[in-house]
């Protein structure tokens, strides 16, 4: 028995009140990276050294916090990683010189031990941070000039508005959270470019069955007839990602956490994008671009 197999949703006739939540939650989403000056960017970009700590005994972050600045580091974050006793301390760059000799003298009225000891120098950041923005750059137009030569040019545009849309809207949940984005995230993001993408061309692909067999039909009807038929396949393949990245989320630990995360809101966004978001747009412009050439 195939799920959702005769559907006949009118999902195009709602395509305005989506366009209104999508830009609702990107003008959010922006309005916040502005109002903190950027998103939250991790060691990986900005530089410095991030130290993971396990005390002997459940201890109060504020505590830690006083205790460092009392003893001369200006700028500590710190926050808690996992149980009660382990917490994450990250100092900006020009607080890395003999750090784990500082933060040693500074908490010598509690036990602990450095399990992990992390360091970026400036100029590294600032290197993968541009390289980091190249690579999403890159992929973008990969899969611009990809699509237009698989389908055509608003079939790509379709695509590439989506998945901004979905990077847009993953980046301003994450400064609204007020989450940090490290080299981790940017894989994410790159994994929900590939994950959208992917759901997109199959709806893309049986629009294009559909136009060329039922040519007299109109268009706005034969793309709402083929996210329709291809609806099945794409909850089951949503459902069954969510259902992996929800696991990682809860037991995965921390490291992975956020990762995971980020991979949780881009699967619900990639495939809301897809139906509302690329689907629509292709149609508006194609049926324009027909209506300009008389078919």
């Amino acid at each position: 028995m195939r799920l959702l197999a005769h559907t006949n949703i009118d999902f195009l006739g709602k395509r305005k009140i989506a366009g209104i939540l999508s830009f609702s939650m990107i003008l959010m989403g922006l309005v916040s990276l502005v109002l903190k000056g950027g998103p939250l960017l991790g060691i990986d970009f900005t530089g410095g050294t991030l130290a993971q700590l396990q005390f002997a005994v459940p201890t109060n972050v504020a505590e830690i916090r006083l205790v460092l600045l009392e003893n001369g580091f200006s700028r500590p974050t710190i926050q808690r990683f996992g149980s009660d006793n382990e917490m994450l301390i990250r100092m900006p760059a020009e607080e890395t010189v003999q750090f784990s000799d500082r933060l040693k003298s500074a908490l010598t009225d509690y036990e602990f031990t450095i399990r992990r000891l992390e360091t970026v120098g400036p100029k590294i950041g600032e290197e993968l941070k541009g390289k980091a923005l190249w690579s999403v750059f890159y992929a973008l137009l990969g899969i611009l000039l990809y699509i237009t030569i698989r389908f055509d040019r608003y079939y790509a545009l379709g695509a590439v508005a989506a998945l901004a849309h979905d990077v847009l809207i993953t980046l301003g949940i994450f400064s609204l959270l007020n989450l940090e984005i490290d080299l981790a995230i940017l894989a994410a993001f790159l994994t929900i470019v590939g994950y959208s993408l992917n759901d997109t061309i199959v709806v893309f692909d049986r629009i294009r069955e559909n136009a060329k067999t039922q040519r007299r039909a109109e268009f706005y009807a034969t793309v709402n007839r083929s996210i329709n038929q291809t609806l099945g396949r794409t909850v089951i393949t949503s459902l069954t990602t969510l259902m992996v990245v929800t696991t990682l989320f809860l037991i995965g630990g921390e490291v992975i956490k956020y990762f995971a995360f980020a991979m949780i809101v881009g699967v619900i966004v990639g495939t809301y994008s897809s139906i509302y978001v690329a689907s629509p747009l292709m149609a508006a412009l194609e049926s324009r671009a027909q209506e300009r050439s008389g078919k």
